[in-house]
This record gives structure tokens, C-alpha cells and sequence, in this order.
């Protein structure tokens, strides 16, 4: 009895020391389970604060008035271009215009050697007064050959030649008339002088040169300025609004600015629509008129014409350098109150420069990303640093009102 409660009791405390032993060799296990290893959310908590915070820029989306324009590549043409030639040969013995001017429809603006006009004028004279006093006496001749033949002293066919040399005397007095016009008008064209109001350009003979009617070049170029013309194009998809608008006899405003697109020039309003679409471009050609009294436009100079066609109220707005686009089309980074950012799908509206109208997926006065977004993707920290000019022209840091609030606030707590 006493051998087998022995023996009882050995293996009841060999049982008791493996229960401790499984039970030292389970802890170990977990410990190197789920300590040694972090679970997958904690792998990505410790991931997530281990990720470096991204510099951006950003503005807060707005909401105001956003004119609708159609825009087009055009050229300035002026509605009257001449160049100025000489009616007559002779020498250029005056110029009398600058390089440039201003000149009005009647100016002189050059005279030719009157001289040998003057005298053909003067033979056309003579030969007239001539050929009226053969007129005159041929008419007193004639005066008398009636009174005769109504005394039956002459034969009536000796009148009637008298009447007939009456007539040619008449005839040929007539054409001495027309001469002495003529030799008037030669010598009225030794004076050149401006056939249109607008702006001369280089001179293109010097005085001293004999000038004929037959040069090519001219004395000088006018080109009318004032008021002025552009002729552009626009895309055939814009052609049935532009068209309704047009026809109801509503004027559509046009603007001109510079090459790069950033000084108007002037403003206009469209004048005439070509009559076909030009099928190597798709565009079809339209034509404005600008005042142009400040005479900004020069003909042949190339502009961008923006011509208003409508205007949205109350729509949000934001820079175009905010847009991306990807698979789910265009999108803008919106940092939430967090700093970190959300990918947020658009409809985009018109745009206008460095302006878009957002019709879908924007509110108002939301925070978006407008650099640093190729780094960006949800979730992100962000860290937000604008830009702004000082009256100095250094750059200086600052961030938008809505996030410079938030971050007093979180300072003062």
C-alpha cells in the first residue's frame, strides 16, 4: 500500500510540473506571437507615423460670378489699306509728310515739278481762245447769209454750209474745253495728297527722284486705323450658339489682348460670320470692329480675341493648377480638418485662364492642393505652406485663413 501511494503521488507531481511546463511554453508562444509580431493594424499605425509629412500649397475653393467666353486665335486687319502713287510723271520736288504721321483724307503729302503741266495748260488755253474767235466770226457770218436769204440775194445752200462750219467751230471748241480740263487735272495731280485718314508708313521714294506712274512701290503706304478690324476663328461646335445670338441682332462684345494673352487691348463687338467652315481645321472665320482711338492695334498684329458669351452666377471656383486627373477622370486633393487629404472627383465647368468652374463634387471654401500633389495620395499628412508676395518682392510664408485660424486654435489649447 504504502510503495503504490508513492508511486501515486510521483506521478501526480510529474503531471503538476508538465501542466507548467505547457502551460510556460504557451506563454512563450503568445509572447512571440503577438508581441514579437504587431498585429496588421498596429503595423499600420507604427507605418502611418513613420511616413514623412508632404509640403503643399493650397487655396480655399470660392464662390462668385464666372464669365463665360469662347476663345480665338486672330489677326488685325485694317478696313482700308493704300498705297499712295503719283497720277503723273515728273520730279518729286517736295516732300511733305513724316514717317509715321497721323494724316487726314486731303492732306499734301508730296508735289511734283509743276512746271511742264503749267505750260501744256497754257497751249490748251491759247488754242481755245483761238478756236473761239473762229466761233465767234463764223457765227457773225452765219448772221448775215440768213438776213440775206430772207432778202432772196444768196442760195440757201450757201446758209446752210455757213450753219454747218458753225458747228464745227462749236465742236472744235468744245475739245479745246476739254483739254484745258485735262491739262487742269495733270497739274492738280503734281499735288499728291492723303486719299484716306489713317497712319503713313516709311517713306518709300526720297525727294529729288523722278517719280512715274508705272512704279510699283508708291510714294508711302496709309493704313486706316481708327476704327479697325480682326478677323479670328473659332470651332465649328461653337458656330450654332455664336449663330443664335448673332442672328437675333443681340451684340456680342469682343476682347483683344496681346500674344501672351495677358494685356487687353482693346474692346470691339463682332461684326460679320463667314459664309463656309474652312474643313482643313474645323474653324470657321468671324470678324470684329474695335474703335481702336488709342490706335493699340496695328495692322497685321496677332491677338487673342475672347468673345463673352454668357456669364454663371454663384458657381465655385478654383485655380486650374488644383485639377488632376487619373483614372476617375478629374479630381483635386481636399485636406480635411485632420491634414490629411481625401481624393475628391469633379464636374468640371467652364474655364478661363487660370480659373475653373466646378459644377459637381467641390464646395465652397474647401481647402485643395494646388502644389506638391504628384506626392499625394489618401490619407496622406500634409503640411500646408503658401506663398505670398511682400511689397518688397521677397516670398514669404503664410497659410490661408481657414487653416491659420485652425492652428491658433490648436496652439492655444
Amino acid at each position: 500500500m504504502l510503495g503504490q501511494l508513492k508511486e501515486r503521488n510521483k506521478k501526480y507531481f510529474l503531471w503538476k510540473i508538465g501542466s507548467a511546463l505547457a502551460l510556460l511554453l504557451a506563454l512563450i508562444f503568445f509572447i512571440i506571437k503577438w508581441v514579437g509580431n504587431p498585429s496588421e493594424e498596429n503595423s499600420k499605425v507604427s507605418k502611418k507615423l513613420n511616413e514623412p509629412v508632404i509640403a503643399v500649397t493650397a487655396v480655399v475653393s470660392i464662390q462668385g460670378d464666372f464669365p463665360v467666353y469662347l476663345n480665338g486665335l486672330g489677326t488685325v486687319t485694317a478696313l482700308r489699306t493704300v498705297t499712295v502713287k503719283s497720277r503723273v510723271d515728273g520730279e518729286l520736288i517736295h516732300v511733305a509728310f513724316k514717317e509715321g504721321a497721323l494724316v487726314n483724307a486731303g492732306d499734301l503729302l508730296a508735289e511734283i515739278d509743276p512746271r511742264a503741266f503749267q505750260v501744256q495748260l497754257m497751249q490748251a488755253e491759247g488754242q481755245l481762245q483761238r478756236d473761239q474767235a473762229l466761233l465767234k466770226n463764223a457765227q457773225m457770218d452765219l448772221v448775215r447769209y440768213k438776213t440775206l436769204l430772207e432778202q432772196d440775194s444768196i442760195a440757201a445752200q450757201q446758209t446752210h454750209t455757213q450753219q454747218s462750219v458753225v458747228e464745227q467751230h462749236q465742236g472744235t471748241v468744245e475739245i479745246d474745253r476739254g483739254l484745258v480740263a485735262n491739262a487742269k487735272l495733270q497739274l492738280s495731280y503734281a499735288r499728291i495728297t492723303a486719299p484716306i485718314t489713317g497712319r503713313l508708313g516709311l517713306r518709300l521714294i526720297d525727294q529729288g527722284n523722278i517719280i512715274n506712274t508705272s512704279d510699283a512701290s508708291g510714294l508711302a503706304v496709309i493704313t486706316q486705323i481708327s476704327p479697325i478690324s480682326a478677323v479670328f476663328t473659332l470651332p465649328e461646335d461653337n458656330l450654332p450658339a455664336v449663330m443664335k445670338r448673332f442672328k437675333s441682332g443681340e451684340v456680342l462684345s469682343i476682347e483683344a489682348y496681346d500674344r501672351g494673352g495677358n494685356i487687353k487691348l482693346a474692346e470691339g463687338q463682332l461684326l460679320a460670320v463667314d459664309n463656309q467652315i474652312d474643313t482643313s481645321t474645323g474653324t470657321v472665320k468671324l470678324k470684329g470692329q474695335f474703335t481702336n482711338e488709342d490706335n493699340t492695334l496695328f495692322s497685321n498684329q496677332f491677338v487673342n480675341i475672347k468673345m463673352k458669351m454668357e456669364t454663371l452666377h454663384a458657381v465655385t471656383i478654383i485655380p486650374t493648377s488644383a485639377i488632376q486627373r487619373g483614372v476617375i477622370g478629374p479630381f483635386v486633393y481636399v485636406i480635411k480638418d485632420d491634414q490629411t487629404v481625401k481624393v475628391q472627383a469633379l464636374s468640371l465647368g467652364p474655364t478661363d485662364g487660370e480659373k475653373v468652374t466646378i459644377l459637381k463634387g467641390l464646395q465652397t471654401n474647401e481647402l485643395v492642393v494646388t502644389d506638391g500633389a504628384d506626392k499625394l495620395r489618401d490619407n496622406v499628412k500634409v503640411k500646408l505652406i503658401n506663398r505670398e508676395q511682400t511689397p518688397s518682392g521677397e516670398e514669404t510664408l503664410a497659410l490661408p485663413d481657414k487653416q491659420h485660424n485652425q492652428n491658433s486654435s490648436n496652439e492655444r489649447k
